[in-house]
């Protein structure tokens, strides 16, 4: 059997960690089997579409490298096709048009919930005979669901899953708009597109049932299903669409590596013994649904980011990193040319920060030509101590000849053992003063990238600004 999944997303909302997590599983269990992976967009809910939204999904898998094997297959662009197989179920009696109007529908399903019953089509228009009166009125198309026995399938990793029939409904396959319907559309895709196996989220659980339904009217095989435990956000409540910080796109923009995410979002859910980095290839070798899990996974988003700096440290080349780092300068609009190497920046930076961006910014302030002299006030000392921290560094740093991290050290050590300041306030004085914030690398390796005539410039420019506020 020549092996093939899906990934089957609807264009109603940006990607989560759920979505792509599904079709990660689905990319892995084709690659892993020597089959093919397919992208199809179920677009049949016309009113809830969003164009930005296939975008972000395109995006996404193209920035994940989870290729598709076929042309992405648009649901639809596919509707002719739908109504074909409708006409046929149709004939063969699997299907009949109900003519009940949504007023009628509504009151009855009061009723039922009244009488404390689970709400389902009464199958009124089941056994119709055609009607010349019918004709003008306004339908939507029902699926003939068997009245007795059960749906039983095997789960690949839930195992024997088994619903009666008496508890599913007659349910829409076409609207009075002539749209066909999510339950409808899947199956006739999965049979068309010869999908094996369909790897998806549990919520889908109760859906399979229907699904096998319109499989068995069809004479056709089903494929095997595998339903993915739930994952849950930080607050333990299943994830959302709507949530931005799911949105997987959000972690591109902040510079997360989309192996780091792959390998994250792998181990959420599936193991392979007390392995917890993986390369791609690794994945594709030793993924297995038999060691995917029944329980839900809850987001770590901690977790994700030392996976993401484990990653920028350990795993992806230099040469790719700095590529990357400029990249996200530009997107910064901070131009490299006037500031220290990148290279430079990373080895820096490289232990203090999660991401590409972070690095980015926490780095940015190297590349300004002029300080901020209002953040020289960001201390709690005097403007007079200030002033006589910037003259004796003014004086010491010019005085170095070979400009290095060691000597601009211990020109800083020995400014306070001659002047009798704190090595603490000078250091901090000195930080305030060329990044603009409390924390930073080492200030003489800081000192050292801005460069010894950057810095003496702006010592001086420092100095004449200060002595204006004596005058």
């Amino acid at each position: 059997m020549k092996i093939k999944t899906r990934f089957a997303p609807s264009p109603t909302g940006n990607l989560h960690f759920g979505n792509v997590r599904t079709a990660l599983f689905s990319w892995l269990f084709a690659k892993k089997n020597k089959g093919k992976f397919i992208l199809r967009i179920e677009d049949t809910d016309v009113a809830r579409n969003d164009l930005k939204s296939v975008k972000n999904i395109l995006e996404v898998m193209k920035w994940l490298g989870l290729n598709w094997d076929e042309k992405i297959y648009f649901q639809s662009k596919r509707f002719s096709f739908y109504k074909k197989i409708i006409t046929l179920m149709l004939k063969k009696k699997v299907a009949y048009k109900c003519y009940c109007s949504e007023s009628v529908l509504k009151n009855k399903k009061k009723y039922q919930i009244l009488k404390k019953k689970k709400p389902k089509y009464d199958r009124t228009c089941r056994n119709l005979k055609n009607n010349i009166f019918l004709k003008k009125k306004s339908f939507v198309i029902r699926f003939k669901n068997p009245k007795s026995g059960y749906v039983e399938f095997n789960d690949k990793i839930r195992g024997m899953i088994k619903f009666n029939n008496s508890e599913l409904d007659d349910f829409i396959i076409q609207r009075r708009d002539g749209n066909p319907t999510y339950n409808f559309c899947v199956v006739v895709d999965d049979l068309d597109m010869k999908i094996t196996h369909v790897i998806r989220g549990e919520d889908h659980i109760s859906n399979t049932p229907k699904q096998i339904n319109i499989f068995y009217s069809l004479k056709a095989k089903i494929p095997i299903y595998a339903h993915l435990p739930i994952i849950l956000d930080e607050n333990k409540k299943k994830i959302s669409k709507k949530n931005s910080n799911i949105n997987i796109i959000k972690y591109f923009k902040e510079g997360f590596l989309p192996e780091a995410i792959l390998n994250y979002l792998v181990r959420l859910g599936w193991s392979n013994g007390n392995k917890e980095i993986f390369s791609l290839y690794e994945m594709k070798k030793n993924f297995s649904l038999d060691n995917v899990g029944k329980s839900s996974s809850i987001l770590n988003i901690k977790r994700l980011l030392y996976l993401n700096k484990y990653y920028i440290n350990n795993i992806i080349s230099r040469k790719k990193i700095i590529l990357l780092l400029k990249y996200y300068f530009k997107k910064e609009n901070i131009n490299i040319k006037y500031g220290p190497n990148i290279e430079e920046i990373f080895n820096l930076f490289k232990k203090r920060c999660s991401s590409l961006r972070e690095i980015v910014v926490s780095s940015s302030y190297l590349y300004n030509k002029f300080l901020n002299l209002n953040n020289i006030f960001l201390t709690n000392l005097s403007n007079k101590y200030v002033l006589i921290v910037f003259k004796i560094s003014y004086y010491n740093f010019k005085c170095i000849n070979l400009w290095s991290s060691s000597k601009i050290w211990k020109k800083i050590v020995l400014m306070s053992f001659k002047n009798k300041l704190y090595l603490k306030n000078i250091i901090n004085i000195l930080r305030v003063t060329f990044t603009g914030k409390l924390n930073s690398p080492s200030i003489s390796k800081i000192i050292f990238l801005i460069g010894k005539k950057k810095i003496l410039f702006n010592l001086k420019k420092c100095i004449l600004f200060l002595k204006k506020c004596f005058i």
